[in-house]
């Protein structure tokens, strides 16, 4: 393997010089001839990936990772495909292996099926990033701690517009007071400011890679050029009747950064299902959680049931009653996603079942009972 893992650096690697145990080292001695490199973009027709923070270039995605549905054989499901962040192996201009995350965001693809899409891999750190203008919604900002609390990946909620009106950041904050209670920092920003996005910089050391997440409109792309000092990414006004944004982004791209750090911006996301796999626990709920464990009954429903301490915070003021809300609903959207990926992977178990019984005629094809 010939590789300059000192290039790799300057996009996220995270060894020092080639490992030499692990599991990435594992796949790294089945394919000898090939060499690292990450996925910088995801578009349709296939993959950008770069080897250093020179310009990337295309390369052909393995045979099995075609866009298909079901379990028909060969088909590889798409959270098991390449995403903007991993780290794969190629010889020449082709993908040979894809090497393990260490993190990743996930949601429930759209459809009726059950999928899971990958919104980037790798990452240290997910901003998430909402305007201090009509684009603010603390739930769906709890929505996303679900999200990536359970992905390994470190969330900071960035507030950005802060130079508009003074008095919103403050009132943001006391909205968010549930939140930040959990260890999870909030800061708020003008994103055409670098003084004021330097407050970014403790999450974006050298070697870090960080995802921008929020709303079209909310400010990721003015926060990426910001932290590149040049105007790279293209950026709107949003609508003055209710701030919602037009997309500028239109796919997720990994950029390096002055400061040694990878940046992937994502187009404005509009529908955040979970996977099944959350906790919510780890999303932001732990004191909801905690509050639910003191209740009288272990069956509580946290509706009328005597000695219920979730309704007591409710009455006593110390807990948000539509922050509770939120969390009945995505306890119940979690629960709806966790029975449709168990049915997936028993229907998976099934058809590997099916294949493995299945008589063969002459040749050792499959053939019919």
């Amino acid at each position: 393997m010939n590789s300059d893992f000192d290039a790799l650096r300057a996009i996220g690697w995270p060894y020092p010089g080639r490992p030499d145990r692990g599991d990435w080292a594992d796949a790294m001695a089945l394919h000898p001839q090939s060499r690292p490199a990450r996925v910088i973009e995801q578009h349709r027709s296939g993959y950008i990936v770069a080897e250093g923070d020179a310009p990337g270039f295309a390369v052909e995605s393995l045979p099995e990772w075609q866009r298909a549905s079901g379990y028909r054989k060969g088909a590889t499901q798409a959270e098991q495909r390449a995403a903007v962040g991993d780290w794969v192996l190629i010889e020449g201009k082709r993908i040979v292996a894809l090497l393990p995350r260490r993190s990743a965001i996930k949601r429930g693809a759209a459809g009726e099926h059950y999928q899971q899409q990958v919104i980037a891999a790798n990452i240290d750190t997910v901003l998430v990033v909402c305007g201090l203008d009509g684009d603010f919604n603390p739930r769906r900002i709890e929505r996303y701690l679900l999200l990536v609390q359970g992905g390994g990946s470190t969330p900071v909620i960035v507030l950005t517009k802060a130079d508009k009106d003074p008095t919103a950041a403050d009132a943001a904050r006391a909205a968010l007071d549930g939140i930040a209670a959990q260890d999870i920092a909030v800061l708020a920003v003008n994103a055409k400011d670098p003084a004021s996005v330097a407050a970014l910089m403790p999450w974006l050391g050298a070697g870090m890679t960080a995802v921008l997440v929020g709303s079209s409109g909310a400010g990721k792309s003015t926060l990426t050029n910001t932290l590149l000092g040049s105007e790279r990414m293209k950026t709107a006004d949003v609508r003055t009747h209710d701030a919602r944004g037009r997309h500028t982004t239109t796919h997720r791209a990994l950029i390096p950064l002055p400061s040694g750090a990878c940046l992937i911006d994502t187009p404005g996301m509009r529908e955040l299902k979970p996977t099944g796999e959350e906790d919510l626990a780890e999303g932001g709920f732990a004191d909801i959680e905690a509050l639910a464990e003191q209740c009288k009954f272990r069956d509580c429903r946290h509706a009328r049931e005597p000695g219920c301490a979730v309704r007591a915070a409710i009455e006593a003021g110390t807990l948000d009653p539509q922050r509770f809300a939120n969390y009945l609903k995505l306890r119940d959207e979690v629960a709806g996603a966790a029975d449709k990926l168990a049915s997936r992977l028993a229907q998976k178990a099934d058809v590997k079942t099916a294949g493995k019984t299945s008589p063969k005629r002459p040749g050792g094809k499959p053939g019919k009972r």
